[in-house]
């Protein structure tokens, strides 16, 4: 039985909304395993574009089983209205086509208070984050005070456990010199939401467990990038989840043998959101022209991305560290009419040349980018359907990144919209 892993291979917004719509057409299943409403997938189909954040890339297709894993945190109010605006765009949602996870973490209200507070505590040195609520929803999760989906179905429970979380919760608010959040108060709008809820809810690692049985093809689904793993990234400055191809039998509950090829998406330059170390960004005319060309703004939070020239040191520690198989190289029309590209092959840190990113916070600020320059390309990629499509030195350029990463270009996206993308193999057939 084929499935594929989906990860991003840099700092996220790579392009997975885009790759995952395309691949979904080959699959039955698909699967949302870490992170919140934080992510933003972007799909562009037949003209009218759909922006994502909870629910999976498959729920547009109308024969596809979309899941909500376990190893998400839900927003329960950002996922009504998630749903709300795809069915108002005619995409039919219902329990036979979306099932979350009964064992789901639960993002409430409180969570997004204390997500502003700690940016706000921080002054001038943010993490970056969304102000969501997922790190503090996972910071729950891990000290066992959290809320899943099955608790909606027990209100003493569920009163209790909210009793407790706040408990601690707002004794943290008042050190911080803010107003406490009532129990009650979240309780009630719980029970607003919580019938169309528990609609989709359901055991998912048995959905899985007969999916698999059943021969079905499975797409896991990941959200941000590698770079910013919890654990492999550039911490802080991370989420608060793996997007560790592992993390897609975690997150969702079958064993790591379910999962075949790992498909790292990968931009053909380097964005980041947010604070944090970014060796090869520009802040000059090329990263405004990558910018503006790539239209560089978050799909979740609007914020404009920094922009730089492809790092494939970072890439190839993703490739490494996480077991990626193949990439699919996304916006390379970006790049069209660039004189010179330069690609990073290297650091320079005290005086010494180093292959990878150190895990130091202090490292990672001081090391300096060693580059390869190529020749860039007058001719247009975009759109661009076979190789026999696309100019010598983007060609050049492309297989120069599958040698210096180590690891094939199995898609080449060549614009936003589905049927402009390259195939060079099936992960599926894998």
């Amino acid at each position: 039985m084929a499935s594929v892993a989906v990860i991003g291979s840099q700092w996220g917004d790579e392009g997975k909304g885009k790759i995952v719509d395309w691949l979904s057409s080959r699959a039955d299943v698909v699967v949302r395993f870490q992170g919140g409403h934080n992510a933003g997938h972007t799909l562009v189909i037949d003209g009218k574009t759909y922006k994502l954040h909870l629910l999976p890339s498959g729920i547009v297709r109308k024969s596809k089983l979309s899941i909500i894993g376990n190893g998400v945190v839900v927003d329960p109010w950002a996922l009504l209205e998630e749903i709300k605006t795809v069915r108002d765009q005619g995409v039919d949602v219902t329990p036979d086509k979306l099932v979350i996870a009964e064992n789901a973490t639960l993002i409430l209200p409180i969570h997004s208070v204390l997500d502003a507070a700690m940016e706000g505590a921080r002054g001038n040195d943010p993490i970056g984050t969304t102000k969501r609520g997922i790190g503090p929803a996972y910071e729950d999760k891990i000290a066992r005070r959290a809320i899943k989906v099955c608790d909606l179905r027990d209100l003493d429970i569920l009163k209790e456990k909210l009793d407790g979380m706040m408990l601690h919760h707002n004794a943290l608010l008042k050190g911080l010199g803010m107003d406490e959040v009532s129990a009650d108060d979240i309780y009630t709008k719980l029970m607003d939401v919580k019938d169309e809820i528990l609609s989709y809810s359901g055991v998912v690692w048995r959905v899985l467990e007969q999916a698999r049985k059943d021969g079905k093809k499975i797409l896991f689904e990941g959200a941000q990038g590698m770079m910013l793993d919890v654990d492999h990234g550039t911490y802080p400055f991370v989420t608060s989840s793996n997007m560790h191809a592992a993390q897609a039998a975690t997150g969702s509950g079958v064993g790591p043998d379910a999962v075949g090829y790992v498909l790292g998406i990968t931009k053909a330059y380097t964005t980041r959101v947010g604070a944090g170390p970014f060796p090869t960004e520009q802040e000059n005319d090329v990263g405004t022209y990558l910018g503006e060309k790539g239209h560089e703004f978050g799909t979740t939070t609007g914020r404009k991305r920094r922009c730089g020239w492809f790092d494939a040191v970072l890439v190839r520690q993703s490739v490494t560290v996480s077991g990626i198989h193949g990439i699919a190289l996304t916006k390379l029309d970006v790049l069209d009419g660039l004189e010179e590209l330069k690609i990073c092959v290297g650091y320079e840190l005290d005086g010494k040349k180093i292959d990878y990113l150190p895990s130091s916070q202090v490292a990672q600020d001081k090391v300096a980018p060693i580059y390869e320059t190529m020749e860039g390309w007058s001719g247009s990629t975009q759109g661009a359907r076979s190789w026999k499509d696309l100019p010598a030195e983007a060609v050049k350029y492309v297989r120069h990144i599958e040698e210096l990463i180590g690891a094939p270009v199995t898609l080449l996206s060549t614009s936003p919209e589905r049927d402009d993308t390259i195939l060079m193999h099936d992960p599926f057939t894998s």
